[in-house]
């Protein structure tokens, strides 16, 4: 495999990516960074937890000027998390070039997306309905864009954003550079690839396994009140060195790491609400080891550097597959084994069907652990403990105090009294966790007669006026 340096690019990008963790790139990366440099279009056709927001983040940071005051750059995601996720990573591949991206999106106040576009941004990513809002409103101006990207265009495709990407790309000048990644290349968008792209060049990466297979994979399908006291169970059949549990909102990490502390587990909670000291605090205690298990929300655990995890354990099921290859991704590592735990409710069963065709990889269902297996599991643990005091053989100031007890009690009596104080008894102190409904995932959430993009019946947006040549009304999405 090639390195970044290898590649010629500039010493902020190098730098930046060897920050990020990335040692080596990816296939994907290897094939389409040296084009995109190059000029040429590019089709990428690949699997999500390839490394392609790298494939295309790293040229628009490399060929992008500082200082121009101008958006220079445009991704096009079909949702907001992936707007965000991105968004992120080119954040972090620009750290130090002074390139900086903007995610704009529905759901957020429009107001605030403005103010933050006052700033500058030479990339845009965004959602095309939200994207389309500001052009009209001509708060988003396309006129110096020279570089497009469209980001899981088959997505896009399905859920409704086909014309909304064909009226954006008209008003992006003429020979604008064009990236276009998809899982899939239906009809649709190899049309739209025909119209908007010039020769591009067809990169295809043929699917497989997108997970490291040094990581043990496996689910437990429960309900959502039963998680908690099963997430105990395996922490102490397992015993892990260093692991991260992670969980779909804020609150419920912060519920479920002072849940574990009650219980005595050395935990802490971090999320995008902790102010930047309380973060790096967390993550130093973490990497000292003084606490042993993290428990974070995908935001936050998105290109932090961290060595030694042994488990992941996915206490709410990820809401897309690339976040579940990000996710277990955190295990594994330099060749080392990892194991990864997921708790799966009966209704998001196809949420872990379509992470499965993702991956190429079948996910093992194992029983749900029972309260003495987590007994026995103390119990061994233990054992090792003892045995491993023996091993170290500094035990002479102990030796008189041990003959004097054996002179009152028998050897078995004494030695499963020092295997009590040993082990942890299970621990059954009252723990509520807020009820969380199951966010549905892209594909398998949707209401079937859900018309896409927020068109009503008759294919038109509500509450504003036309843009562009086509006489079509908008929703703010």
């Amino acid at each position: 495999m090639t390195t970044f340096y290898e590649m010629g690019l500039s010493a902020p990008i190098v730098k930046a990516t060897d920050k990020m963790g990335f040692e080596e790139a990816t296939p994907i990366q290897e094939r389409t960074i040296p084009l995109l440099m190059d000029g040429r279009d590019v089709i990428g056709q690949a699997q999500t937890g390839t490394g392609k927001t790298a494939a295309f983040g790293i040229p628009l940071v490399e060929k992008i000027e500082k200082g121009s005051g101008k958006v220079e750059g445009l991704v096009l995601t079909p949702t907001r998390e992936l707007a965000v996720q991105v968004a992120e990573e080119i954040n972090r591949i620009g750290q130090y070039k002074g390139i900086r991206a903007l995610p704009i999106y529905g759901g957020q106040d429009i107001k605030r997306q403005i103010k933050a576009l006052g700033s500058r941004p030479q990339i845009i990513v965004g959602t095309p309905g939200r994207l389309m809002d500001h052009m009209r409103r001509k708060t988003v101006r396309l006129q110096q864009v020279s570089m497009v990207v469209l980001d899981e265009a088959d997505e896009m495709l399905n859920m409704g954003f086909i014309e909304d990407i064909e009226t954006i790309l008209d008003q992006v000048p003429d020979g604008a550079q064009t990236m276009l990644f998809s899982a899939t290349m239906p009809k649709p968008i190899q049309q739209l690839a025909s119209k908007f792209m010039d020769s591009p060049e067809f990169i295809r990466m043929e699917a497989k396994e997108a997970t490291l297979p040094s990581i043990e994979q496996y689910y437990h399908e429960v309900q959502d009140r039963q998680k908690f006291d099963i997430l105990c169970r395996l922490l102490d059949i397992q015993s892990p060195d260093l692991c991260i549990v992670f969980a779909r909102t804020k609150r419920r990490v912060d519920e479920i790491f002072e849940a574990l502390s009650k219980r005595g587990y050395l935990a802490e909670g971090i999320h995008s609400d902790l102010t930047q000291a309380k973060r790096n605090l967390v993550m130093r205690r973490f990497r000292e080891r003084s606490i042993e298990i993290l428990v974070a929300t995908d935001v936050a655990a998105r290109g932090l550097d961290i060595g030694g995890v042994s488990h992941v354990y996915n206490f709410d099921i990820p809401q897309d597959p690339e976040s579940y290859v990000h996710r277990i991704g955190r295990t594994g590592r330099a060749g080392k084994e990892g194991v990864a735990v997921t708790f799966v409710t009966p209704r998001e069963l196809g949420q872990l069907k379509q992470i499965e065709r993702i991956i190429n990889r079948k996910i093992i269902r194992r029983p749900i652990p029972t309260v003495n297996e987590a007994i026995e599991g103390q119990q061994q643990l233990a054992v090792e403990r003892l045995m491993k005091a023996v091993a170290v053989e500094r035990l002479g100031m102990y030796k008189k105090l041990a003959e004097e007890l054996l002179e009152e009690t028998d050897s078995v009596t004494l030695l499963s009294a020092a295997l009590k104080l040993l082990t942890k008894e299970t621990d059954t102190t009252p723990v509520v966790l807020t009820d969380e409904r199951p966010q549905p995932s892209k594909k398998y959430g949707r209401n079937k007669n859900r018309q896409p993009s927020g068109r009503s019946d008759k294919g038109f947006y509500k509450g504003q006026k036309p843009y562009g040549k086509k006489k079509r009304e908008y929703q703010r999405v």
